[in-house]
């Protein structure tokens, strides 16, 4: 993630504010001292502790996994009989016991590879603490953030194994309750948490998804159920027609 501040009038202050903000972090603190490479790490800590879904001889696949806090988690969690393997876009240094991928998850080159390296295995869970290249613009940076999501589970929902899980960070705004309604008939149990380790001025929050049901058969896409039922929201004065939409619910598209 790029932060970009102003510095001008007020910017310097504002920026020598973080920066202090920043080192004064204890999450940052204490990742440091127990060798983690991010404050993130103790996000999925947190999260593992709340719901215990990673379990030892796991197979985990952590998207955007740069720079490797969440997948020395993973490591640990699962042990030796088990299998994480990280992607990023960005390359990041080597974590024993995890193999890490450079490349894009919503690419099919990307997505040969992971399975590739599966080796037949199924996934057990899937985290994802992945955010796109921030604009600024706050309107694009959630449209984008969203569909994301939504990519990511259309790809690797036919990996995960009965009863498996799905962790991924959101950002709260436009476009959740939507997400959320997408990717429910699909999981037993889907809710919002908030770990302690992110910050209190942050949006973001984690979706954590829980006893993944394949059978339940998809007639559409996760994105496009999603993109339709935005589209009824941000455009409620249009005409419309009721048509069935696989999941469980009914919904209006526009003519």
């Amino acid at each position: 993630m790029c932060l970009i501040i102003d510095r001008g009038f007020g910017g310097q202050a504002m920026a020598d504010h973080w920066i202090e903000n920043h080192k004064r972090d204890s999450w940052r603190r204490q990742a440091k001292s127990s060798g983690y490479r991010a404050r993130s790490a103790f996000k999925l800590l947190q999260i593992q502790e709340k719901f215990k879904l990673i379990r030892e001889d796991d197979v985990v696949l952590d998207v955007g996994c740069h720079p490797g806090g969440w997948s020395q988690v993973a490591v640990e969690l699962v042990g030796d009989g088990g299998k994480v393997i990280g992607v990023d876009l960005e390359p990041c240094q080597p974590v024993e016991g995890a193999l890490l991928l450079v490349g894009d998850i919503t690419e099919s080159s990307t997505q040969e590879r992971i399975c590739s390296e599966l080796d037949g295995r199924d996934i057990n869970n899937i985290v994802s603490d992945i955010s796109p290249d921030i604009t600024g613009n706050w309107d694009i940076d959630q449209a984008v953030a969203m569909t994301l999501v939504a990519d990511v589970l259309d790809f690797s929902l036919d990996l995960l194994c009965k009863g498996g899980s799905f962790i991924t960070k959101i950002f709260q705004g436009v476009g959740v309750e939507e997400l959320i309604v997408a990717v429910k008939p699909y999981f037993s149990d889907v809710r919002r948490f908030s770990p302690m380790a992110s910050r209190n001025s942050s949006s973001e929050v984690y979706l954590v998804c829980r006893n993944f049901m394949p059978w339940i058969k998809r007639e559409s896409t996760i994105r496009q159920t999603y993109e339709t039922l935005l589209d009824v929201k941000l455009n409620p004065d249009e005409e419309v027609v009721e048509q069935e939409v696989y999941t469980s619910f009914k919904l209006r598209k526009k003519k």
